[in-house]
């Protein structure tokens, strides 16, 4: 890669010029969310690259080594397959005013083929819902806590909206609200779910999925 590229390679939304012009896919999100992940496990990311010849990232990251012992009286064991999802042809609106947050949110929703629009608050999520078609969205996974408008008030107003379809969109929170109170809190607010941060891959998927069958 190019020296230029090489200084930017962390930073968000960044792709080096080639890439677009061969027509390869991408958001520009991996290498951001990458360092972003290995930054909170206290771990270091360098990169060497010779533009032509190829490039080397060397991830160092501090572990605590334990006994076999201590393995199995832990119950550990390989990490079960994660069932496989397409939303191919589905729509969901993601409310996130967490720039790091979005880009994990997308970077994990795309890999199903699900077509994601982008709403920076409650506010703004209100205004697509409403000027959309009726049945445009399939699914919101809305946030709290965000400035302009929070995800419940956004909620209760997509609620009120006098087209039936655009009412009833399914929506979940996704939020670090975890506890029980902010659970019925959601609900009261006409949720049809809550789902905690840090993202857990398999339950979004498995609760996007239940929703938007049901709505079929």
């Amino acid at each position: 890669m190019s020296e230029e590229f090489r200084e930017t390679i962390f930073d968000a939304f960044t792709r080096e010029r080639t890439t677009t012009v061969s027509g390869i896919q991408g958001t520009g999100l991996g290498m951001a969310i990458t360092k972003n992940i290995i930054d909170k496990m206290s771990g270091s990311i360098t990169v060497n690259s010779e533009e032509g010849e190829g490039s080397e990232f060397i991830v160092c990251i501090p572990f605590k080594v334990i006994s076999a012992p201590e393995v199995k009286s832990k119950g550990a064991h390989p990490a079960e397959s994660e069932q496989q999802y397409d939303f191919t042809g589905k729509r969901v609106l993601l409310v996130e005013d967490n720039e790091m947050n979005l880009m994990i949110a997308i970077a994990i929703l795309e890999k199903t083929g699900v077509t994601i629009d982008v709403a920076e608050n409650g506010q703004i999520a209100v205004d697509k819902v409403q000027n959309a078609a009726a049945g445009y969205y399939d699914i919101i996974l809305m946030d709290i806590q965000m400035p302009v408008m929070d995800g419940y008030e956004a909620t209760r107003q997509i609620r009120a909206l006098e087209d039936p379809r655009k009412a009833e969109t399914p929506i979940v929170a996704v939020t670090a609200n975890a506890f029980e109170e902010d659970r019925k809190i959601t609900m009261g607010a006409g949720m049809n779910g809550h789902l905690s941060k840090p993202y857990d891959i398999p339950e979004i998927m498995k609760t996007m999925s239940n929703l938007m069958d049901s709505t079929e």
